[in-house]
């Protein structure tokens, strides 16, 4: 696969234009990649740090009295460090990068961070263009963990087993869902920083006043359609004033999310082949392709293209525009600082009959080490640092992001003070079924194509279902093919 890198290089640049539309605008150290941090982003322009901001700041001091200390290294020197936060997560990740160099001072050790658009420089190509311009950062940290996983496939990463075996870091306690991304080709080349839980949220106040029972939330499919029509308001004009729901909503640049609930498997990997034409998929697409029917797709479309951002008080959830959206637990850090008063609830997201039932993707953040890469080892020591649960405790606070493993979820202040969302989240982190879909070589372009196609479905635009899966399918597996 090394030999290939120069190769790899040429044709992902080609295709930088497609990974642009991957990663959708990173937000959140939760791992979220469908907000357009409207608010944030205006306060970030103009300087100020908000009070939520302020609140997800750590020092050295603070992990010192958490039991935190620098490791027993013969490391020295310094390594460039990319990260794709925004906003309030650019917030929490430059005081984690100051809290390693104040730990690390005395050891000679520093870690210069730059904040990098799309991904870390992933989907724009930034990143390619520096490992071929031998000016690669030692580390970087990606939203989008399947173009991630696309540029391991493809050779633009270290292999990081030496550099982990250096610092001690084990993975073999992962979630099993975390190794679909850590490996590739049965070696480590990403890192997930934390992981996420995918959940349906849902107002109770709207759902007492549609006649519907908060307490019993919806667990099929066909009680979520039911849900969802009890609680849309048509006007009398044809216009909405609410949606119960609309699937893809906080999905937009998720592509196979729900694909995953209904039970398709995309990617096999022993096999190298892709199933985008199972039945699963099909009536996945078929019932985003109802909802477009039923509701219209000309008025969907004017009713959500005013909507603000999850991370903004306009978010329709927040106004009360839609009474259940899908998304993940980072969203109920946006209610508490962007909506307080909004009433929520969270349930397992449902699934009809044969799917992946309290269950969930695992949406994460993950660490790479670049090709080309200078100091490997002293970005290995930095991504341990990351790990450790005091660096994270404020994190798993904030955002309700959950750890790696089960274990850890003992020592998480959340799970001490009997927080639900969170117990539920555990068990939901702890299904068999649980997986990041569709980790192959091609996955980035694959993402890309796969939400044009679900667009055009949604809107009228495909009607040959199959037919046209099929044709994405004949054109990615044999890139696949290609790259072997």
């Amino acid at each position: 696969m090394k030999k290939k890198l120069a190769a790899a290089f040429l044709t992902l640049c080609m295709a930088a234009g497609t990974l642009a539309g991957c990663g959708g605008d990173s937000s959140s150290a939760s791992g979220d990649t469908s907000t357009t941090g409207t608010e944030e982003n205006k306060t970030e322009e103009k300087g100020e740090t908000t009070e939520a901001q302020e609140s997800v700041k750590m020092s050295a001091e603070e992990l010192k009295s958490m039991g935190l200390e620098a490791e027993d290294t013969d490391l020295t020197g310094e390594f460039t460090y990319w990260s794709a936060f925004t906003g309030d997560s650019q917030v929490w990740d430059q005081s984690r990068v100051d809290a390693f160099n104040e730990l690390y001072k005395d050891k000679g050790i520093k870690c210069n961070v730059q904040f990098v658009p799309d991904g870390a420089g992933i989907n724009n190509g930034k990143l390619l263009s520096a490992i071929a311009g031998g000016q690669a950062p030692d580390l970087v940290i990606c939203d989008n963990a399947t173009a991630a996983y696309s540029y391991a496939a493809n050779g633009s990463f270290e292999m990081l087993e030496p550099y982990l075996e250096q610092v001690n870091l084990n993975v073999d306690n992962f979630f099993d869902g975390c190794k679909d991304v850590i490996y590739y080709k049965d070696e480590p080349y990403l890192i997930p920083q934390d992981t996420n839980v995918m959940l349906l949220y849902y107002n109770p106040d709207i759902a007492k006043e549609a006649g519907l029972d908060p307490e019993n939330p919806p667990k099929t499919l066909d009680e979520l359609d039911q849900w969802a029509e009890a609680m849309t308001i048509q006007n009398d004009d044809g216009s909405y004033a609410r949606f119960g729901l609309i699937p893809w909503l906080d999905l937009k640049d998720d592509a196979f999310t729900l694909p995953f609930f209904f039970g398709a498997d995309v990617y096999d990997a022993d096999t190298n082949k892709l199933n985008l034409t199972s039945p699963q998929m099909v009536s996945c697409m078929e019932w985003l392709q109802s909802y477009g029917e039923k509701y219209d797709p000309e008025r969907i479309s004017s009713f959500t293209s005013g909507l603000g951002g999850m991370f903004s008080p306009d978010h329709a959830f927040m106004t009360g525009k839609v009474g259940m959206t899908i998304t993940g637990n980072w969203f109920s850090n946006a209610l508490r600082v962007y909506a307080p008063d909004v009433n929520y609830e969270v349930c397992a997201v449902p699934v009809p009959e044969g799917g992946r039932a309290d269950s969930t993707t695992f949406q994460t953040n993950v660490f790479a080490v670049p090709k080309g890469s200078q100091n490997p080892e002293l970005a290995a020591l930095f991504i341990k640092f990351c790990m450790s649960g005091a660096v994270n405790e404020d994190n798993f606070a904030q955002w309700r992001s959950i750890p790696t493993s089960d274990a850890e979820f003992d020592n998480v202040s959340l799970t001490k003070d009997g927080d639900e969302m969170y117990k539920l989240e555990r068990e939901l982190a702890n299904s068999p079924e649980n997986g990041i879909p569709a980790l192959c070589s091609c996955s980035a372009e694959l993402a890309k194509a796969f939400v044009t196609f679900r667009e055009g479905v949604i809107y009228g635009n495909i009607t040959d279902i199959q037919g046209e899966l099929q044709k994405l399918q004949d054109k990615y597996q044999t890139e696949l093919d290609n790259a072997e």
